[in-house]
């Protein structure tokens, strides 16, 4: 797995990732337990929401009002969760090489590294905790008619946290790293200051030249104001 250390600033930093789609879950006769249950469609609806940026990107526009609302839901779904789909494929890895650029010290990137997915093992452990207590309070809304849509919103959020926590620990504690110097991610940090048509030829030239076909959305979303 590559993992790529991207300068978001002048001395800030995020971690990064493309990763081929989870295959289609497999459907079960009787799964086993509530959890288990969302789970599963939590996975169906990332695939979804995956599929929907891809087609999207292949330029095949939604038809009608509500197929274009769903469109925009999944595709923002897809692109505000790329630290989290990082998280999730490291728990599944035993080895992992870190890109970082080739104007900092390799000490520095590992470190920083290792301080990210700390704070993000802290952060996801803290938000489990808060979410699990909301499911819980949501039993109060048990006895109305209809599905609990609140349950529901927090369960899928006890899953997505849950997982990503897992992920940092294996980062931390199991994956074997190794590292790598990348120029083209050092033309990032030069690229933030630039005019915004410069800027964007710059940054889509580092996404040719690694074979990134998102890093372009992520870096116009974390390193862009506004």
């Amino acid at each position: 797995m590559d993992v790529y250390l991207v300068p978001i600033g002048q001395d800030r930093y995020e971690l990064y990732c493309e990763v081929p789609d989870d295959p289609e879950p497999q459907p079960e006769d009787a799964p086993a337990g509530f959890f288990r249950r969302m789970k599963q469609r939590f996975s169906a609806m990332l695939a979804e929401a995956e599929r929907e940026r891809r087609r999207t990107n292949a330029d095949q526009p939604p038809r009608g009002t509500l197929g274009r609302l769903k469109s925009r839901t999944l595709r923002y779904i897809a692109e505000s969760i790329a630290e989290q789909r990082l998280l999730w494929h490291l728990r599944r890895q035993e080895s992992a090489c870190l890109f970082f650029p080739d104007d900092l010290e390799e000490h520095r990137a590992v470190n920083l590294l290792r301080r990210q997915l700390g704070r993000d093992f802290e952060k996801h452990r803290f938000w489990l905790i808060v979410d699990s207590l909301g499911f819980i309070g949501s039993g109060v809304f048990f006895f109305l008619p209809g599905p609990n849509i609140v349950a529901y919103y927090f369960a899928f959020r006890i899953v997505g946290h849950y997982l990503s926590m897992r992920g940092a620990r294996q980062g931390l504690d199991a994956v074997h790293w190794t590292s790598e110097r990348s120029a083209p991610l050092a033309e990032l940090r030069r690229a933030i200051d630039l005019d915004a048509d410069e800027r964007d030829r710059r940054v889509q030239g580092v996404a040719d030249a690694l074979k990134l076909e998102h890093l372009v959305k992520f870096f116009e979303r974390t390193a862009i104001p506004g």
